[in-house]
Parts: structure tokens; C-alpha cells; sequence
């Protein structure tokens, strides 16, 4: 069992610099190879959601989420395996939650040359809305087994007051 760092938006509408860079990063990277699957496929129209969901696949893994609610927080279980703790990032905000990973085909062998491999980095990008707020300063990840458990502490309610009328 191992803590996987948060990263905490700085208010409930901005994302980091660091994960803004890579969602467009990501996106070009798609962008490019669903344009490439259209030349390649002679330039057909009417498949441009069938170019851009196999582009997306070829980069991105899938997480398969669950959320759990109880009166006072959220959990968040998702299927991460073969990520490690520092391989992934969690981001924050008062209503959103954000998962990235990125593994990379590391080689121990410097001594082979390597002819032919289909072992490669695997990435993952997750992003979803919570049904309620909360507060981003009480999170908790932990990664064990290849399960990555969030908890998520719904923000306090704001109390109401009601306004009483007074006979002058």
C-alpha cells in the first residue's frame, strides 16, 4: 500500500499548468494520428468518430472508475495496474477529479539489441464531475494491488438562515 501524491487546483475553475500542458499535448498527439487514419484510409469522410476514438485507444489506456457516496464523502476506485505511486498524478478541484499515468518501457538488458517489442509506455487520462463539492484540502490516494482509492471529502454545507418578518 503506497500514498500517491494530490495536487490541489488553486480555485474551482483552474487546473494546473503542468496538467493543462499535457491535456493539450495529449490531444494533439490524437489529433494528429486520427488526421493520419483519415489519409490513410483515402480520405473518406463520415468516419471522423471512428478516426479519433481508435487514434485515442492507441494512446490512452482505459480506467474503469467506480463512485461510492456516503453523508460525508466521496470514494473513488479506479483500475490503475502497472502504475506505481509516482507514475501517477491526482489533480483536484472542488466539483472534478483528474487521473493521470504514464508508464514508460523501461529496458534493464543494455547489452541486447532490441529487434522487435510490443511491451510500450502506457498512459492513462481520466477525468470526471462529482454530484457534489469538495473540499480539495481533504484528500486521500492510496494505491494498493493495482487499485487506486481517492477519498474525497465532501465540502461542508453552507447553513441557511431564513429571514423572519417583524410587525413594526
Amino acid at each position: 500500500m503506497s500514498t500517491v501524491a494530490v495536487q490541489r487546483a488553486s480555485s474551482p475553475t483552474a487546473l494546473t499548468d503542468s496538467l493543462y500542458d499535457y491535456m493539450n499535448e495529449l490531444y494533439d498527439k490524437i489529433e494528429k494520428r486520427a488526421f493520419s487514419l483519415f489519409e490513410h484510409n483515402g480520405r473518406v469522410h463520415g468516419h471522423d468518430v471512428e478516426n479519433w476514438l481508435e487514434a485515442e485507444s492507441e494512446f490512452l489506456s482505459p480506467v474503469p472508475v467506480e463512485l461510492a457516496e456516503t453523508d460525508t464523502e466521496f470514494t473513488v476506485r479506479a483500475e490503475v495496474p502497472g502504475f506505481t505511486e509516482k507514475e501517477l498524478e491526482i489533480v483536484v478541484e472542488p466539483g472534478r477529479v483528474f487521473i493521470t499515468g504514464k508508464t514508460e518501457n523501461r529496458s534493464e538488458e543494455k547489452k541486447k539489441k532490441r529487434i522487435y517489442s510490443e511491451i510500450c509506455e502506457n498512459e492513462i487520462f481520466r477525468s470526471f464531475s462529482l454530484p457534489a463539492e469538495i473540499d480539495p484540502e481533504r484528500v486521500n490516494a492510496v494505491l494498493k494491488n493495482g487499485f487506486l482509492e481517492i477519498s474525497l471529502r465532501k465540502a461542508k454545507l453552507v447553513k441557511k438562515v431564513t429571514v423572519v418578518a417583524k410587525a413594526a
